[in-house]
């Protein structure tokens, strides 16, 4: 019975170092499991079988003879299963750590690509970020810069238009005074000059009245003298005497050309007004 299970193992152990081979590396963890689970039936094997060749040499010694051909050939058959399982395990020990280093280094690979493609990605979208930034900064600067020279550009440019303005206003209101001045003085002039023009021609018209007043007041004077005397100082008649034939009493002793001339002027422009209106009256009356 113990030769049998032991032939049993040795055959499982036989067809698992079969099956590692034949198996694709896919199946080596589950081969790894099966060879330790075969390592540790055949320890157990292994101390069941010393417990029962001490029992089976204490019976007889013809079954110890047995026992120990049995056991001889078991050791053997250990041996040969001992073998095949240390070169499973040591073959799939290398197999695992190769799996494991190329996983390790594969996935190292990929952590290092990883994060090196990410430190790059990050470099350059912050390496951009700056550039944007910069960029906006130099625009916005630049934008307002400009906005800021427009601006006092602008300003002056109204500042100057308001000066501008005002400058024409207050030539032009200058210019409408200086206007407006010399057209009251040249009213006031061409008033002035009116006012002396119509004074010299109503001075020239009282002058020509005065000298046509004087003309026939020296003609009517000398008609009467002719009617009275025919023109002589020394003409008597009667009572009266010399040019106008005045009253002897009225001339006051002075007989003179002057004193008469004086004396009749008195007379005509007391009583008359007027060597005209004298003779008028005289020519009503036929004498004055």
């Amino acid at each position: 019975m113990m030769f049998k299970h032991n032939f049993k193992k040795v055959l499982s152990a036989t067809a698992f170092a079969v099956a590692l081979v034949v198996a694709p590396a896919a199946n080596v963890l589950a081969a790894t499991n099966d060879a330790s689970s075969t390592q540790q039936s055949a320890t157990a094997t292994s101390q069941d079988q010393q417990a029962s060749q001490d029992q089976a040499a204490s019976q007889s010694s013809a079954a110890n003879q047995s026992s120990a051909t049995a056991a001889s050939a078991s050791s053997s058959t250990s041996t040969s299963s001992a073998t095949s399982t240390s070169t499973v395990k040591k073959t799939t020990k290398k197999a695992k750590k190769t799996t494991k280093k190329s996983k390790k280094k594969t996935s190292k690979k990929k952590a290092v690509k990883k994060v090196a493609k990410k430190t790059t990605k990050k470099k350059a979208t912050k390496k951009a970020k700056k550039t944007s930034k910069k960029a906006t900064k130099k625009t916005t600067k630049a934008a307002t810069v400009a906005v800021t020279a427009s601006a006092d550009q602008s300003h002056a440019t109204d500042q100057q238009d308001d000066a501008a303005k005002k400058a024409a206003e207050v030539a032009a209101k200058k210019a409408a005074a200086a206007k407006k001045k010399a057209a009251a003085k040249k009213k006031a002039a061409a008033k002035k000059k009116a006012a002396k023009k119509k004074a010299a021609a109503k001075k020239k018209a009282a002058a020509k009245k005065k000298a046509a007043k004087k003309s026939a007041e020296k003609a009517a004077k000398y008609w009467i003298a002719m009617r009275e005397s025919s023109g002589y100082y020394t003409a008597r008649n009667g009572s009266c005497y010399g040019r106008y034939q005045l009253l002897i009493s009225y001339l006051g002793g002075d007989l003179s050309k002057k004193n008469q001339e004086r004396t009749a002027d008195r007379y005509v422009y007391g009583r008359y007004g007027s060597w005209v209106n004298a003779k008028r009256f005289w020519l009503a009356h036929n004498w004055y």
